[in-house]
């Protein structure tokens, strides 16, 4: 099969998905009699990183498979198209979702332990709905709290391949550059961890704002398809 041909599909497919693809999914966009081989999706798919390279889009492997997006870099001009859509999340939010990545299975009693205050449960219901996190099992303890890790969604929407790509924590010099060194939305000056507001109040807020909006981060990270 034309090789060119094969990289067209593929795009097209990547471009209209609007989600990472996995190559076995990739290769059903084919017929059977006349399917490429595993062999030659891949060289499709490094053809199309080399054919990005230096422009303002990208391949990029996830834990879900492969994506168009756009470069990290131009991610703040981009997101200029959908200004309403933008959503901030409080640094009591990306505190707890990084003890979770990072120090997975965790309760949320060792979850507050480790943040010296008690976790709104707002935070851990948002973080849960967006698909950032899941309940992995029980604690053997007395009351068999649960145990929440992270999902493929917070791969994909990180950008990751697995867990290991995390910044190791000796890269993490305090708690507040969390936001910074694992690419998370940053907060703007006079947000709730600048204001001191409390952490029950910053629960509401991130209620409020992943209620009924869209997200501004994968939106730019994938292209959707024309007719969405």
């Amino acid at each position: 099969m034309n090789p060119a041909y094969i990289r067209n599909i593929i795009e097209a497919a990547l471009l209209a998905a609007g989600q990472p693809l996995p190559v076995a999914e990739l290769a059903r966009l084919f017929d059977e009699a006349a399917r490429p081989s595993t062999q030659q999706l891949q060289a499709a798919l490094e053809a199309l990183a080399e054919e990005y390279a230096g422009r303002g889009i990208e391949l990029k492997h996830t834990a879900g498979g492969y994506r168009i997006q756009v470069r990290r870099e131009l991610a703040a001009e981009i997101s200029r198209l959908w200004p309403e859509r933008t959503v901030r999340y409080s640094r009591a939010l990306l505190e707890t979702l990084a003890l979770i990545a990072y120090r997975q299975p965790i309760t949320r009693a060792e979850i507050e332990a480790v943040r010296g205050v008690a976790v709104n449960p707002n935070i851990i219901r948002t973080i849960i709905e967006r698909g950032w996190a899941r309940v992995v099992g029980h604690r053997d303890v007395p009351g068999h709290p649960e145990l929440l890790g992270t999902t493929r969604e917070f791969l994909d929407y990180f950008g990751l391949k697995s867990l290991d790509e995390l910044p190791p924590l000796a890269e993490l010099r305090a708690i507040g550059e969390l936001n910074l060194q694992l690419a998370l939305p940053a907060e703007e000056p006079g947000a709730a961890a600048e204001t001191g507001e409390s952490e029950g109040e910053e629960g509401a807020q991130d209620e409020r704002s992943s209620a009924g909006s869209g997200d501004s981060h994968e939106l730019v990270a994938a292209p959707r398809a024309l007719d969405d």
